[in-house]
């Protein structure tokens, strides 16, 4: 089982009181990891836009709802067996089935499995990112073949983000912590649209890897078992900057569109210094809202659930509800990054729907969508957007 995590500059370590709430006036914040923090409800769509769009559902089109891409025309959804089976599916942004695809093989205009799919709408293409072949197939939104991207070098990109017209940031997973007896490298860097090769390495030295994996004993065969969170996003695409988590390091980076990089959140106590170690992890980014974890390194990951609230510049626990709901409905704000206006894309299955609809739970623009449901239809979409007024 492989880990995604990434390494970031090793800034410096602020001291900060344990039993402090408030923030310094500063460009960053301080997270204490040990404090304890008084309880905040918040309700999603007081501070978020969010979308509901069902998928189509035919013969050739039934789709698991993993979204893989959300740009102003279509949506890129896979299985969520991902590249196993090889399946693409586009569908415009009301959910209508356009285009079904499929090039999984061993050719080489085919990709033999694929982690992620990146699309890039203005040129109409999409990267599809098969990660242990090292290479990036690129295609149109037909389907059709472009080019291919050939990675060279010890690098495995398991995260890839549109950055400009002519590159994508990506992370390299080699750094993943169940190898770092075997890996001392910069993880991330920026690679070209065109041919794939590295255009620029964040050169951010850390004091000494630390892993957030746990491993099992080896058995008497040799075996164990590896065990990480389920959420672990060392680049989160934030409006037009994106930030950047090197879990061994004290300090949290937002890097810019003009390549400027400048700390966001500092952690204390310093990571180097615990035993067992306590993690910050972001889950969501909002204009007033830093959700966050603290996972202390367990066989069960025990998590502390934090939000920052940027107006009133001080750390709360937190419980998010989704106002569509009759009854109290947390929202999980733990999904996969997808851009800078849409920090979050979940499922909702049809069953579910159909169930809370009949059940009288829902109420609005979810109500309607799930009154014309099957419970065997593809998954209802919500889209969970940054609010328009910025």
């Amino acid at each position: 089982m492989k880990n995604l995590n990434s390494i970031l500059i090793f800034f410096m370590v602020i001291a900060a009181g344990c039993g402090e709430n408030k923030q310094l006036a500063d460009d960053f914040i301080i997270v204490d990891v040990t404090a304890s923090y008084p309880y905040k409800k918040l309700i999603l769509q007081d501070f978020m836009d969010v979308e509901y769009i069902p998928l189509e559902t035919n013969d050739e089109f039934l789709c698991q709802g993993n979204i893989q891409a959300v740009g102003k025309d279509v949506i890129v959804a896979t299985n969520r067996i991902g590249g196993r089976d090889g399946n693409i599916f586009i569908f415009d942004r009301k959910g209508k089935a356009l285009k079904k695809i499929n090039h999984k093989g061993q050719g080489g205009e085919e990709y033999t499995s694929f982690v992620q799919i990146i699309l890039d709408e203005d040129n109409a293409e999409m990267f599809v990112n098969d990660m242990y072949a090292k290479k990036i197939l690129v295609y149109d939104l037909e389907g059709n073949f472009k080019r291919k991207l050939s990675l060279k070098g010890d690098f495995l990109f398991g995260e890839i983000y549109n950055f400009d017209q002519n590159n994508f940031i990506c992370h390299d997973v080699l750094n993943e912590n169940n190898f770092t007896e075997s890996y001392t490298g910069q993880s991330f860097m920026f690679i070209s649209k065109l041919d794939g090769g590295i255009t620029k390495e964040l050169q951010i030295p850390f004091k000494e890897k630390k892993t957030i994996v746990v491993r099992t004993p080896r058995d008497k065969d040799g075996n164990f078992f590896v065990y990480m969170p389920p959420s672990v996003y060392p680049i989160m695409p934030y409006f037009d900057n994106y930030i950047l988590t090197e879990l061994s390091a004290d300090t949290l980076y937002k890097y810019s569109a003009n390549h400027t990089m400048k700390p966001f959140i500092v952690r204390t106590p310093s990571i180097q210094s615990m035993n067992p170690e306590k993690f910050l992890l972001l889950s969501l980014l909002t204009e007033q809202y830093y959700f966050m974890e603290a996972i202390e390194k367990k066989m069960d990951f025990s998590i502390i659930d934090l939000v920052y609230d940027n107006q009133e510049k001080a750390l709360f626990r937190y419980k998010v509800y989704n106002s569509d709901y009759i009854n109290d409905k947390e929202a999980y704000l733990k999904s996969t990054p997808l851009n800078g206006e849409i920090p979050s894309c979940q499922y909702l299955e049809a069953w579910e729907l159909v169930k809370d609809y009949k059940a009288g739970r829902l109420k609005g623009e979810l109500k309607e969508i799930a009154s014309k449901l099957g419970e065997e239809d593809n998954p209802v979409i919500m889209l969970i957007k940054h609010k328009k007024y910025r």
